[in-house]
């Protein structure tokens, strides 16, 4: 028999019910309708609480390159000129003023010009520049994407860090991942399709990695935060799986869907009650998919040393180097490893920046090398980079100023061209100048390695259509291989 609720008598509905009802209600329109008929649009499947499965895998546009996005953030902001995008003039003419005007809106006082503290040399067949802060990632030169002529809208770290992963430093959007995860559901249903390991606290902390106005399902699962430790980071609200007997969480866990499903029946759409029905049959099934894959106990010593595990400086963010590569081969969509709040050096550039380098250098490298070695590179696209770059101007005797202007970001894997230096900054690395490149082109070219069409990817919400790009965005068809 049906359970029924106190209230048995359907109340009338109002208009502000009406339109709350509809608006939740446009998830599963606009899921239907994101890929045409005959596009390879894949039924989703029912899920465990009886409706159908927001998750479940989609074929997207066309054929992609990618499956997948690893991305790599340095928060803070690295300096573009210290680390690839090399200026013989900055160093032949520091200490002198700049010879072109500065930005109109910039963060704070500048000074004059100030060369790089550190030696630049080429590497590889490319013959790319690097900095001797990462003599691990320039072995590597050959695999990457590097962008030199990245630009962007906002000189502060709160709204230059939403517009890199959300597409707009103004409001609050979906993530690049939740676009993603929507577009193209998750391989793994036993695991979610948008992790985020440690992830900034500050300048915008949760919008960040949230779905905004997009169905919550889609909403990045965090892995501890900034102030956790990576191994000490573990999926949220799983871990009572060995004192509940496993017959006895699925009773409670159906009594628990018939309930909401019933709820639903009555309300109609609600994306945040699916959402949580959704959630709690994930965490079940994580209970015995997660604990395996969050132990590195299988993975070998050498393997341990390629992402500097052994080393106490190296371990942290090379844990999460390696989580990511163990969620990437196990299907997850988008998986984020943030390096937090460490690059913003307005002071103390030359031991900070070295710190930090440090810090990211061989895990970074490791990761490029696993990912080849196990044939997973040519499928995953990986994303390095900060919120903005920084000036090639003083501030104080040894920092560095926002600089959104001009700066660089790197790619490997995923149908990008290896091996390839993309535009360019002028001479002495403050403005973008030659095959400039928005955060809103990275984004359409992005998505199209992923199969997509940014100006198809679409969501309607307050009686319009929206896509990660806005109204804006090219995909950079020079970076494709």
């Amino acid at each position: 028999m049906a359970r029924t609720w106190c209230n048995q008598e359907t109340p009338a509905v109002n208009r502000r019910e009406l339109l709350r009802t509809s608006a939740a209600g446009f998830a599963s329109v606009a899921l239907a309708g994101l890929l045409q008929p005959g596009e390879g649009q894949a039924n989703p499947t029912e899920s465990a609480s009886g409706l159908m499965n927001p998750l479940a895998p989609r074929l997207p546009h066309f054929a992609p390159t990618a499956r997948r996005v690893i991305f790599l953030f340095m928060h803070g902001g690295p300096s573009q000129v210290d680390t690839f995008d090399y200026k013989p003039l900055l160093e032949r003419d520091h200490g002198k003023p700049l010879p072109f005007a500065k930005p109109r809106v910039v963060s704070s006082a500048t000074g004059n010009l100030l060369k790089s503290p550190f030696k630049f040399a080429q590497h590889g067949q490319s013959g790319a520049w690097v900095s001797e802060l990462f003599p691990h990632v320039a072995t590597q030169v050959d695999r990457l994407c590097i962008v030199n002529s990245m630009h962007g809208s906002n000189s502060r770290h709160g709204g230059a860090l939403l517009e890199l992963h959300t597409g707009s430093d103004t409001f609050v959007r979906p993530s690049m991942g939740s676009w993603i995860t929507y577009g193209l559901g998750t391989e793994n249903q036993d695991l979610p399709g948008f992790i985020t390991i440690c992830p900034t606290l500050t300048h915008g902390g949760v919008n960040a990695y949230s779905s905004a106005f997009l169905p919550a399902v889609y909403q990045g699962t965090p892995l501890g935060n900034a102030s956790i430790p990576a191994d000490r980071a573990r999926i949220p609200f799983i871990d009572n799986g060995d004192k509940t007997p496993r017959p006895l969480q699925r009773m409670e866990l159906d009594l628990l869907r018939e309930m909401n499903t019933e709820r639903l029946a009555e309300t109609g759409p609600d994306s945040a009650l699916e959402a949580r029905i959704s959630s709690f049959e994930l965490a079940f099934r994580m209970q015995t998919a997660a604990p395996e894959l969050q132990s590195i106990a299988d993975e070998s010593e050498a393997t341990q040393q390629l992402y500097g595990l052994d080393q106490p400086q190296t371990a942290n963010f090379g844990r999460q180097c390696l989580m990511a590569r163990r969620f990437a081969e196990r299907g997850v969509r988008f998986i984020q490893c943030t390096h937090s709040y460490k690059w913003d050096q307005h002071g103390g550039l030359r031991a900070d920046h070295t710190k930090n380098a440090f810090e990211v250098d061989k895990p970074i490298a490791g990761l490029l090398t696993d990912l080849a070695s196990r044939g997973l590179l040519e499928e995953t696209l990986v994303l390095w980079g900060g919120e903005f770059g920084r000036t090639p101007v003083a501030q104080g005797d040894d920092g560095r100023d926002h600089n959104p202007q001009g700066y660089t970001m790197w790619m490997a894997g995923g149908g990008v061209k290896a091996g390839l230096v993309y535009g360019k900054t002028d001479d002495y690395g403050y403005y973008s100048v030659e095959n400039k490149v928005h955060l809103h082109d990275l984004h359409a070219t992005l998505l199209h390695v992923l199969g997509f069409d940014h100006l198809r990817l679409t969501y309607r919400h307050a009686g319009r259509d929206f896509r990660l790009t806005d109204v804006h965005g090219e995909v950079v068809h020079d970076l494709l291989a």
